[in-house]
């Protein structure tokens, strides 16, 4: 059995969505941030040192970070999200698997940052904005005809970069990336993922 431990407002509704998706039975345990300092609670911390989330449990071991879980998940339960190791696709896969939580996620973390700075991250702000466009729009320019990122039905990538596609609506607003827009309606109309979100929240 595999056991989730979700934390609200995270990025772990992918992992939640993914186990929809592929359908394996799972446990499900939901971790509450902290109201006021809006952290992770320790019981986190005593599942393990760094008190991440997502993190799941499976065949006796701990497994944290988003792309290592779904690379697991899907090797194990849907190879066919993965494509074929030394084809091009895979190597697109890879690169935009560690994109997801690597490049992407920088400067969108700098901005949720230097954000809460006020007037003294002023000069920060259009270095981090050029940085949101640049990679939002690699992701737009990444975008197949097929409307997915490595293969032209739902794969691992898909499930990683939701979460960087989702915020770039947030940020940039609809009208900035019409390719990603349509992959963010794609996904939150997916019926799987509708019930992650009636599960964990967004």
């Amino acid at each position: 059995m595999i056991k989730l431990h979700h934390l609200n407002r995270s990025r772990s509704l992918r992992i939640l969505w993914l186990l929809e998706e592929i359908g394996v039975p799972y446990e499900f345990v939901v971790h509450e941030r902290d109201a006021k300092t809006n952290l992770a609670p320790p019981a986190l911390l005593a599942l393990h040192p760094l008190g991440k989330s997502p993190m799941i449990e499976m065949d006796g071991e701990t497994v944290i970070e988003s792309g290592a879980i779904t690379e697991v998940l899907c090797a194990t339960h849907a190879p066919d999200m993965i494509p074929p190791t030394g084809s091009p696709a895979h190597r697109r896969h890879l690169e935009l698997m560690h994109f997801a939580e690597g490049s992407a996620m920088t400067p969108i973390l700098l901005n949720l940052y230097v954000s809460k700075l006020g007037d003294a991250g002023a000069p920060l702000h259009p270095r981090i904005t050029s940085e949101l466009d640049n990679h939002f729009s690699y992701m737009e320019n990444m975008i197949r005809p097929s409307g997915h990122f490595v293969l032209d039905e739902l794969s691992a990538a898909d499930v990683m970069l939701s979460f960087p596609a989702q915020i770039a609506m947030r940020l940039n607003g609809r009208d900035a990336y019409p390719k990603l827009t349509a992959f963010v309606d794609w996904v939150e109309a997916q019926p799987a993922y509708l019930r992650a979100v009636e599960k964990g929240g967004v």
